[in-house]
């Protein structure tokens, strides 16, 4: 059975952060919001007076969420889980803690991912999401950080037919693995993101942590998932990243971190009570650091779902995501590298781009 192992192509590289001399006592629930250099980078404030994403459900398809989480409690929708032991799914309601009731190591990561996307804004805790009014849908399909291709499939066509208009995949598989799925030796990923596409459902899948590897890992190397690759706080490529080269170039970047061990370099989110580092950067114990393009992709899937509030389909939010994002430094759009894609999502230009609307789907 091929596995998708996050710690290995997509996995968020969680620095030893250092801390800085003038760190404030850690807290367990602190305001965090000047700390996120990320949705400002994405520009995703400057959209909120346009769209919000209200109405808008993302799947976070990954190790599950902290269903507890006082910024995201209020945020989720009925989830679940297809960790079971072989047998089939879904066994669960997408609770990081899986079937067996224990939160296993590497398991805080879908928490992780689902508070940048869509964290509740304004309420003088934790963190602001880039879509602080869409819901979230945690779907448990990897145990101690990694799955297999059947369960994460199984969890794509469960999110796409019970109500989620993004699909976030912030994991990924060896390199290599692309070969195999090209050529259709391992169809479950293929068959699944089309499956979805199918549905009307859009899909944005991590590149990958490899380094400079210059193709997107599967299942963003397949053709209609949005593949995002990873930049610093700087704008710069984020050194771990894979490159976005894939068959349909659909490609985009977002804020991953550097991985270096210092506070502040990293994207600050939700984790588990009790699973954050309280005496690392004073952001308590439910909140953390992780650096990866696992932490790129739900930037850009609240982007999306910004604009599916707006009634827009999934072809016009691919299209405008692609012609609104900017390369980093140099601000052009329109153009694509292989570092970045068509560039740095924008959520303001984006939510401001004329196009056609459909009918959001219920």
């Amino acid at each position: 059975m091929y596995r998708t192992a996050l710690s290995v192509s997509a996995a968020a590289l969680t620095a030893l952060a250092v801390l800085p001399a003038a760190a404030a006592p850690a807290q367990d629930h602190p305001d965090l919001r000047d700390a996120q250099y990320g949705i400002d980078q994405v520009r995703a404030p400057q959209a909120w007076g346009t769209s919000r994403g209200a109405g808008v459900v993302i799947a976070v398809v990954d190790t599950g969420v902290d269903l507890s989480h006082p910024d995201l409690a209020r945020k989720l929708v009925r989830g679940a889980t297809f960790t079971c032991g072989g047998e089939p799914g879904p066994c669960g309601d997408g609770d990081w803690k899986g079937p067996n009731g224990v939160g296993d190591p590497s398991d805080e990561h879908g928490t992780h991912v689902s508070g940048i996307a869509a964290a509740v804004a304004g309420n003088g805790i934790g963190i602001d999401g880039v879509a602080p009014d869409a819901n979230i849908m945690p779907v448990k399909v990897l145990e101690e950080g990694s799955g297999s291709f059947e369960e994460v499939a199984a969890g794509i066509h469960w999110a796409a037919d019970h109500g989620a208009n993004v699909i976030n995949l912030s994991l990924g598989d060896l390199p290599g693995m692309q070969a195999l799925t090209y050529t259709g030796l391992v169809a479950e990923a293929a068959e699944a993101v089309s499956y979805a596409r199918g549905k009307g459902v859009l899909v944005v899948a991590a590149a990958g942590n490899d380094f400079q590897f210059p193709l997107c890992g599967t299942p963003g190397f397949e053709d209609g998932a949005l593949c995002v690759t990873s930049t610093d706080r700087r704008e710069l490529p984020s050194a771990f990243s894979n490159s976005g080269i894939k068959p349909d170039l659909m490609a985009v970047a977002a804020p991953g971190g550097s991985a270096l061990p210092i506070c502040g370099e990293d994207v600050v989110s939700t984790v588990p009570a009790g699973t954050g580092r309280a005496a690392v950067c004073g952001y308590g114990d439910s909140y953390d650091e992780y650096a990866g393009t696992s932490m790129a992709t739900p930037h850009v899937a609240g982007v999306a779902a910004l604009l599916a509030a707006q009634g827009r389909s999934a072809e016009n939010i691919l299209d405008v995501l692609l012609a609104t994002s900017r390369q980093g430094v140099t601000g052009l759009r329109g153009v694509f590298t292989p570092q970045y894609g068509f560039g740095i999502v924008d959520a303001q230009a984006a939510v401001a781009a004329p196009g056609p609307a459909a009918k959001k789907r219920r």
